[in-house]
């Protein structure tokens, strides 16, 4: 079977989808070094699909050691580029960091790819390219207007679509496929891999976790006077493995040939938007687990309300996220148990 390179493949969405690609048949080899990740998700991975993958303790804007990785495993027939740096408050204070790390990294990997006559890509992008979407174009589908960044990781994400495109535009063979990402939730059904994040978690649901099991002392609710029916933010929440099934179908048209354009965007997501407030009450309901929180002021920088119209992901790839919220809430919640056992 084909072999699939995953960059950042020990991360939090590219560990699932090593799973998925490893159950669906596909030879992969992982590149990660371990910045937000540990070698113990390898052992998930085995632990999961019965066989331990490939991996190779590589940055990916080292040059040398990826020409080498690609040199090492001649048949490898597609990327999926995963590695970045992600956390939107760092990149506010470290913004040269982000640029060198999120932007370099892929500029080296699709040098290596052409180097080694490797012609298929599939990246990691994120539904932050639209911001704040107006009125008319919600839900979000592919024609909503990419607008300024709000932060230098949204922006690396921007800039690094218009690497793929522009790099399309030069190397007729290059084949892309660019995946939007909402808000990926939940650890795999085994509780053998999840999200894992440094330090104080920047997104909800870890913090719903981590309060719940008495790490957190409360959850802080930023807002509660936004335009929305309970006045908290409203999401996109998708499942983590319903997410991963959708790159190795990504995988699965560009090699059978079927791609219609030679860069390809899909938004992934539900279709569903839900509040702070109605993830929290779920978690709750689900676990039977008291939260605490307050509500406390608006965080800078966070948009009201976006979600996305998935019709061109579940038409044109043949892939929906269906997975009930509940059981995504609780597989979160397993995982927070068994790590901290």
């Amino acid at each position: 079977m084909a072999r699939i390179l995953v960059t950042g493949g020990t991360g939090y969405i590219g560990s699932h989808t090593v799973v998925e690609l490893m159950q669906q048949g596909y030879e992969v080899v992982i590149v990660d070094n371990f910045s937000n990740s540990s070698a113990d998700v390898l052992d998930g991975i085995a632990a999961i699909v019965g066989v331990r993958p490939a991996f190779e303790q590589v940055d990916c804007n080292d040059a040398a050691a990826m020409d080498a990785v690609f040199a090492q495993y001649p048949d490898i027939v597609g990327v999926i580029h995963f590695a970045a740096s992600k956390a939107v408050n760092e990149s506010v204070a470290q913004p040269l960091m982000y640029y060198r790390n999120n932007l370099m990294s892929l500029v080296t990997v699709l040098e290596q790819m052409k180097k080694h006559d490797v012609h298929h890509i599939v990246f990691s992008s994120s539904c932050t390219v639209y911001g704040q979407p107006a009125a008319e174009y919600l839900p979000v589908d592919e024609n909503a207007p990419i607008q300024k960044a709000l932060s230098p990781y949204g922006n690396t994400k921007q800039i690094n679509e218009e690497i793929i495109c522009d790099e399309a535009h030069a190397d007729a063979q290059l084949r892309a496929t660019i995946l939007r990402y909402f808000n990926p939730i939940g650890a795999h059904p085994s509780a053998l891999i999840g999200e894992l994040p440094n330090g104080v978690p920047q997104n909800l649901l870890p913090f719903v976790t981590q309060t719940a099991a008495g790490l957190r002392k409360e959850l802080k609710v930023f807002g509660n006077d936004y335009n929305t029916p309970d006045g908290s933010c409203i999401r996109d929440y998708i499942y983590v493995v319903d997410l991963a099934k959708a790159h190795v179908k990504a995988v699965e048209r560009m090699l059978q040939g079927t791609a219609t354009e030679q860069v390809e965007v899909f938004n992934l997501g539900t279709g569903k938007g839900l509040s702070v407030l109605e993830i929290l009450n779920t978690f709750m309901q689900v676990t039977g687990v008291n939260i605490p929180y307050q509500i406390v002021g608006r965080r800078e920088g966070d948009i009201e309300q976006v979600w996305a119209k998935p019709d061109k992901a579940n038409a044109v790839l043949g892939w929906k996220a269906d997975t009930p919220i509940e059981d995504v809430l609780f597989s979160a919640w397993k995982w927070e148990q068994k790590i901290r056992k």
